[in-house]
């Protein structure tokens, strides 16, 4: 394997965080890691919701920890809550300087939705349902004027390189389908930042290349991984046989749309007092049990919108004209995906990995602040919050030096991932590990797992395969049902406020093997 040594700052990924850290790093010198063109194929621009900050006077921020805290159903680690909702206004009000347009008043108040669990109208949007989209663009512009950050487009990490428990080395490769023999950087530190796993299951909101290599990569490294077992899926995807589903955004039923099924009937008040806007596990598994029953859930915004979702959602509104639906007068076909993973990459209070040299932030990393439910808009928050205390830390051990670009000369090929081994581990991941799980299932997908790991050895395939592991292994552990972890054969939850899970691949694997003895 080639190898570039630079004294550049190695961040892996192109997302919100990645983007918002390598701006805070300058004019420390940067490298990023992109396998699409800066804008595209990052999970943070698809995100329709917004950012949840408590910017009303009437609000603050230790109503949005509670609400955290409470969302998270007893795993949120309580200073990382209170810690991430004290910074939130600060970093809306950077965006804006940034200049992210920012939805405000006619006398230049922030304008505000509620979304589920919130108790307060404190998610900041643009466009109705283009904050990701628009945080990004902003932050691209920024950093298209910062002469410190170069950006390597059309590139992947794959590996990490340890020696004595730091990690020394990234190995990367091309992008395409035709994927070049890695080479491995050496740079001056490692941030991951790299996106979640949503798209290991076959039903997901999230771009396709967001299958949980970058966690992969690190728990094969030997990174700690955190919740591994917490995956959430959003209630309303839209149900119109689109890979990745179209997002149909929590917004909607902030602004008062319903759910019903294809009766009519509204079924979502007799689960919970807060009906739609109940938390994001228990809306989702509702939607299901309509699905499982042949009931055909809907999402209804004919009256509470109507006509005006153009204006005010023109996401949703596009993704509803190009399947031949008309919101303002007929229901949206829903159904729940794989949306954000709360576990990920173990981290300190100071966004460090287990592993020296490495920080992560954004959805690869499970700092403790989402628990076992994440709190609707909160994802973006903590991707930015997180980048600048990974961006300090960072910089308090890297020096300001000039450093020069750096060159790529790719060689050879490499064997991409098997694209029927991807679908067969996304429709095992969806079938056996979804929105409800039991132990007989849970043991076919670790089965499922090790026979798809022996039919293909790419790097890539690999990681993903980590992830998967780690996500079932830990799911059949937590014998309750917690948050977004529901067990139909341990419908309980456990009292004692729960315990976050902590392990690596190696002790994943371990418990793997185990576990598949004691079942034969």
């Amino acid at each position: 394997m080639k190898e570039i040594t630079t004294d550049r700052i190695v961040i892996v990924g192109a997302g919100l965080g990645a983007l918002y850290a390598a701006l805070k790093l300058a004019p420390r010198p940067v490298v990023m890691i992109s396998p699409e063109p800066l804008g595209k194929g990052a999970s943070s621009a698809w995100a329709q919701g917004g950012v949840a900050a408590a910017m009303h006077s009437s609000d603050s921020p230790e109503s949005h920890a509670t609400d955290t805290l409470n969302a998270g159903a007893g795993t949120v680690d309580a200073d990382v809550a209170r810690m991430v909702t004290d910074e939130a206004r600060a970093h809306i009000l950077d965006l804006t300087s940034m200049g992210t347009p920012f939805d405000r008043t006619e006398n230049g108040d922030y304008v505000l939705s509620r979304e589920a669990a919130h108790s307060f109208a404190r998610v900041v949007r643009v466009k109705g349902d283009q904050a990701g989209a628009e945080i990004m663009a902003a932050l691209i512009e920024q950093v298209s004027q910062t002469p410190t950050i170069q950006v390597l487009e059309g590139t992947m990490a794959v590996d990490l390189d340890v020696a004595d428990g730091v990690v020394t080395g990234v190995a990367i490769q091309e992008s395409d389908d035709t994927r070049s023999v890695p080479i491995m950087l050496r740079g001056a530190a490692y941030l991951l930042a790299g996106g979640g796993s949503g798209g290991l299951f076959a039903i997901t909101t999230n771009p396709p290349r967001i299958r949980g290599q970058v966690i992969g990569m690190a728990a094969r490294a030997g990174a700690q991984i955190a919740d591994s077992e917490f995956v959430q899926f959003h209630p309303t995807a839209m149900d119109v046989g689109e890979d990745p589903a179209p997002l149909a955004t929590e917004a909607l039923r902030g602004e008062g749309a319903i759910l019903i099924n294809r009766h009519g009937e509204r079924f979502m008040q007799a689960i919970h007092p807060d009906a739609e806007l109940a938390p994001r596990d228990v809306v989702a598994r509702g939607i299901f049990a309509e699905v499982q029953s042949g009931n055909r859930p809907m999402l209804d915004t004919r009256k509470a919108i109507g006509a005006k979702i153009s204006d005010m959602f023109p996401s949703v509104a596009e993704y509803c004209n190009r399947n031949s639906i008309d919101p303002a007068k007929e229901p949206i076909p829903v159904a729940p995906a794989a949306h954000y993973h709360m576990g990920g990459i173990a981290t300190d209070k100071q966004g460090r990995a287990s592993l020296g040299k490495l920080w992560v932030c954004g959805e690869a990393s499970s700092t403790g602040l989402h628990g076992a439910n994440r709190l609707a808009s909160n994802g973006l928050l903590e991707a930015l919050v997180y980048a600048r205390i990974c961006a300090d830390g960072i910089a308090s051990e890297v020096a300001e030096i000039q450093s020069p670009e750096i060159s790529l000369d790719f060689e050879g090929t490499d064997q991409p991932p098997s694209a029927q081994a991807v679908a067969a581990l996304r429709q095992t991941m969806t079938n056996r590990v979804g929105v409800v799980r039991d132990a007989d299932g849970l043991l076919q997908a670790l089965h499922n797992i090790v026979s798809l790991e022996e039919r293909d050895h790419s790097l890539s395939f690999k990681n993903m395969c980590a992830t998967a592991t780690l996500i079932t292994v830990c799911a059949y552990l937590r014998q309750e049902s917690r948050g977004a972890h529901e067990r139909s054969d341990y419908p309980d939850t456990l009292p004692g406020g729960g315990t976050r899970s902590k392990m690596t691949y190696a002790e994943a694997v371990a418990l793997r093997d185990e576990i598949l003895a004691e079942a034969t």
